[in-house]
């Protein structure tokens, strides 16, 4: 696909700049590619561009002498004529070619060697609307030709979003990337390229929120919510494979109204037994104070230290003034670290105190051992707590691998809270003020979500939830059913209940959003270990996370993959199993699994807590310990590895048909025309096994250049 025998094998990407502006309900990208020349001779930069649906090209620029210099709209073929031209005569031009179904083509020559070229390319589209948010989708292009060496795409990837700080914007949220905010004023640019800040235009003024991705590898999605002053913004992602129950992912976002406070009881509950000692209760005093910098004047707190015995800084709860926020830093102050662990007995006095109308009741619970001192059965102490705990919410946290690691889940989980759980080498205090930072200010308490058109199966978080300042609510769920429907959150304020619907549309069939799937089945894993170190498992759970783990590429306790490094001997891998190999020891006598040791348990615990507050890709990666490495790519939903140098979908049987398609033939345009949602997993490579439902779909320079009306039935059938 390259012309005059150019070598461009050394050109690489030094880097990606996606800046994206929201103007008017119009998305304005302009993306700069950063190309170098590594290599000893003139080379030619040559990348496939795939442009979100519906948009319209603007304009492409190419870095000449230090100037961008724009390009102008000729027929494809007298503008392939004249780069060939150019190319001969060594001079500097950029082709831009329609390759269908929205891809570009861009190709940029010469490079000396040492050389960097700079291209720009400038589109705009209107922004969908996703229930009440606004959708913003960008793809990474690729290069054209060897881009498939076992390497992710090569440089620095950085995706930008700005629009007005207007209230009927709400903050914007990704369930695939990690963002980060900012707000700034700015004055009104005009529409032109800004050389200096490298910013897209912007055509307002005053303040501007600013969003970043800063490692925006894959496919990002953004969604911006759109909510009146008095009314909360709800939106939909879906995911239906069409022959099971559907996925969701369900966002509220509420009003943009300044709430009225809501005072609140915070009991920070400390183990200080002797196993406590040494930086685990320095880091332990300046947690507490931590916390205590929290408070409002309109809140109240208690301290409660146990060790053998159970002490209180004082017999009832402390309104948070400041002469009592010092007393309670000195109290921390003089804690010293000795004698065994009464966890029920400090626990009890956690709940004993009155709960308050009109109070959100808070308690923090830190220890670093197991219950060596009154009640020690730990299902007891959970049953007590959960016929106690009331309107409470509880948040655990447990330090090191010894301690009872399903009963600080599960005291969490009962509730209505989060586990953390803290390496020794960790910051106990920091674990503590992530949590305490997150509840200075409940919004709504109490959040229930129905739907009266569909049916929501298997929805996590599950139950009542709380929405505090700054957050938004995200819930995925399968449904069953398919339609119009309408979704009703139903809280409690301080004015009052409140409710607020929206009408959303369930699709029976959608490959479109597979991290949604992803997504569900990451945090049903962590809920259901959780539910198996409660219970003990049972075969239907073991069964569940087995296949969750086969189907989503997740690695579980039964699962795992085995990346070998390239160059090892093959038998290796043979013997190693590239697939899925299970990671679970039995007892010879029952057959049963035999209990993991105590940092095995304690990872897994803390794998499971970080999975079950997983609302992004990003955070499910980082929760299951996956990267991006030389035998392991992910792709939406699906994962795949490295073998005999094809990224191979983990869930082929090698059972079924298989349809080999070239890379950019005929066929390869009408499959991706067919379905959308191979897009991403055929950006790994011009090697790829992808699985459907009852077929497979392989990329190899040897496949099919167009496709039969046999294979075209095949796809409609079987994928």
């Amino acid at each position: 696909m390259r012309s005059c025998g150019i070598p461009f094998t050394d050109v690489v990407r030094q880097s990606s700049d996606v800046r994206v502006n929201l103007v008017d309900r119009v998305l304005r990208y302009e993306i700069t590619e950063t190309f170098v020349n590594r290599g000893s001779r003139v080379g030619e930069a040559d990348f496939m561009f795939p442009l979100p649906k519906g948009a319209a090209f603007q304009d492409l620029k190419l870095s000449i002498n230090g100037e961008l210099v724009s390009g102008e709209t000729m027929s494809a073929d007298r503008a392939r004529q004249i780069y060939e031209d150019i190319v001969r005569r060594q001079r500097d031009p950029a082709l831009l070619e329609w390759m269908g179904y929205g891809l570009l083509r861009a190709r940029i020559f010469p490079i000396a060697p040492g050389e960097q070229k700079k291209v720009v390319v400038r589109f705009q589209t209107v922004a969908e609307r996703e229930g009440d948010a606004l959708r913003i989708d960008y793809f990474r292009g690729m290069r054209a030709n060897q881009f498939a060496t076992g390497q992710q795409p090569e440089g620095r990837v950085s995706f930008v979003l700005t629009y007005p700080n207007d209230p009927m914007y709400g903050t914007a949220y990704s369930p695939t990337h990690s963002i980060f905010e900012q707000r700034y004023a700015t004055e009104s640019y005009d529409d032109g390229y800004n050389e200096g800040d490298r910013s897209f235009a912007s055509s307002y003024r005053g303040s501007v929120r600013r969003f970043e991705v800063r490692d925006a590898r894959g496919e990002v999605t953004l969604l911006i919510p759109i909510r009146r002053t008095a009314s909360a913004a709800i939106s939909l992602l879906a995911n239906a494979p069409g022959n099971d129950d559907g996925f969701a992912l369900i966002t509220l976002s509420p009003p943009a109204v300044r709430p009225r406070a809501v005072p609140r009881d915070v009991t920070f509950v400390i183990d200080v037994s002797g196993s406590m000692s040494g930086q685990k209760i320095e880091q332990a005093r300046s947690a507490g104070k931590q916390l205590l910098r929290t408070l409002s004047p309109m809140d109240r707190f208690r301290l409660i230290d146990f060790s053998s015995d159970v002490r209180t800084f004082r017999d009832d709860f402390s309104t948070a003034t400041r002469e009592n926020i010092r007393a309670a830093e000195r109290y921390l102050d003089d804690l010293d670290a000795q004698g065994s662990t009464n966890i029920s007995g400090a626990l009890d006095e956690a709940l004993s105190a009155r709960v308050q109308s009109g109070r959100l009741p808070i308690i923090l619970f830190l220890t670093d051992g197991q219950p060596t001192v009154g009640e020690r059965d730990a299902s007891v102490i959970a049953a007590n707590v959960a016929k106690q705990r009331g309107p409470r919410r509880l948040f655990t946290f447990g330090v090191g691998a010894d301690l009872n690691v399903s009963l600080i889940e599960q005291l969490a989980l009962e509730g209505r809270g989060t586990a953390s759980f803290v390496r020794p080498d960790e910051s106990v205090e920091r674990a503590v003020g992530i949590v305490a930072s997150r509840l200075t200010s409940p919004l709504v308490t109490d959040v229930r979500v129905h739907a009266d058109g569909v049916r929501l199966l298997k929805m996590h978080p599950s139950g009542a939830v709380d929405i505090f300042a700054g957050e938004d609510l995200v819930l995925l769920t399968r449904y069953d059913g398919s339609g119009n429907a309408t979704l009703r959150f139903d809280g409690q304020t301080t004015s009052g209940p409140v409710t607020w619907t929206s009408r959303v549309y369930f699709p029976e069939r959608s490959r479109e959003n597979p991290f949604v799937a992803r997504l569900w089945a990451t945090q049903r894993v962590g809920y259901l270990s959780a539910e198996k170190r409660k219970n003990g498992g049972s075969r239907e759970i073991d069964d569940e996370i087995r296949d969750l783990g086969d189907r989503f590429g997740i690695p579980t306790e039964f699962s795992s993959y085995l990346v070998v490094e390239p160059g090892m001997n093959r038998q290796r891998q043979l013997s190693g199993n590239m697939a899925l190999q299970s990671v679970v020891t039995t007892s010879a006598a029952t057959g049963a699994p035999s209990a993991a040791p105590a940092p095995q348990r304690f990872e897994a615990a803390k794998a499971a807590s970080a999975q079950r507050g997983a609302t992004s890709m990003a955070a499910a990666d980082a929760a299951l310990g996956m990267r991006d490495d030389a035998g392991v790519r992910r792709a939406g939903n699906v994962t795949f590895i490295l073998s005999d140098s094809v990224w191979t979908d983990v869930r082929y049987k090698r059972t079924g048909q298989l349809l080999r398609i070239k890379p950019f033939s005929d066929a390869y345009f009408k499959v991706l025309e067919l379905q959308p949602d191979l897009r991403e997993p055929f950006s790994i490579g011009d090697r790829v096994i992808v699985a459907g439902r009852s077929m497979a779909i392989e990329l190899t320079p040897a496949g099919v250049e167009s496709l039969t009306d046999r294979d075209l039935a095949m796809l409609r059938d079987r994928w």
